[in-house]
């Protein structure tokens, strides 16, 4: 499968000084609008950065972070995916290093995939989410297209204090249950913390975000 196609499906997985406003405007809307303004954000950031529409990671890795960010809740996501109990077990700065290397192992990630194959023409269409007057947990499903390939994805967001957020992505679409990102890596982390506590888990994301680039 595409490998451009998987990776905006995913970020959507946070350009210049309009991705701000972009972002202000989204995060009081509803969850369809932010998941739309987030996917054509970051692939509007990559294309207009000289070096990241070149295949720098390093540059794009800096786009996703600038453009995608805004729009995710990743704490809620590295609490979920490290278990709440013990997550929550952990010091205030264990967890704030555990979130920090999960959230950039997840931007390098998202990176160096969009990087591979950067000349594809994208169109989106989007299966918006049925809301009531009391949702504060969708999903947002969508459909990416690029030359000879099509990936359903789906987007789980939270409505929070801040507007709505993502926190989970769904690679397979919403109708294949154990594709959720959270649910993928629940067991790497899970193995990892059983061999050495939270500790572990850190110099495991660490590492693998000192090898991005290399």
């Amino acid at each position: 499968m595409n490998k451009f196609l998987v990776t905006v499906a995913a970020v959507a997985l946070s350009g210049i000084g309009g991705a701000s406003s972009a972002w202000a405007q989204a995060s009081s809307a509803n969850p369809n609008d932010m998941v739309r303004t987030a996917v054509e954000t970051v692939v509007k950031g990559v294309k207009a950065d000289a070096a990241a529409k070149t295949g720098d990671v390093t540059a794009t890795a800096r786009v996703v972070t600038r453009d995608f960010l805004p729009y995710a809740d990743f704490h809620r996501t590295t609490r979920y995916a490290v278990g709440p109990k013990v997550f929550d077990a952990a010091t205030p700065a264990q967890q704030q290093q555990v979130f920090e290397q999960f959230q950039q192992l997840l931007v390098n990630t998202f990176a160096l995939q969009l990087s591979q194959v950067r000349g594809n023409d994208i169109a989106f269409k989007f299966d918006p989410a049925k809301l009531t007057a009391n949702s504060s947990d969708v999903v947002v499903g969508a459909t990416v297209s690029g030359t000879g390939d099509n990936l359903s994805v789906a987007y789980r967001l939270a409505k929070t204090d801040k507007g709505w957020k993502i926190y989970d992505i769904n690679m397979m679409g919403e109708n294949v249950a154990n594709a959720w990102l959270i649910q993928l890596y629940q067991p790497q982390f899970k193995a990892r913390i059983a061999q050495g506590g939270i500790d572990s888990l850190i110099a495991y994301l660490r590492e693998k975000n000192d090898r991005f680039g290399k």
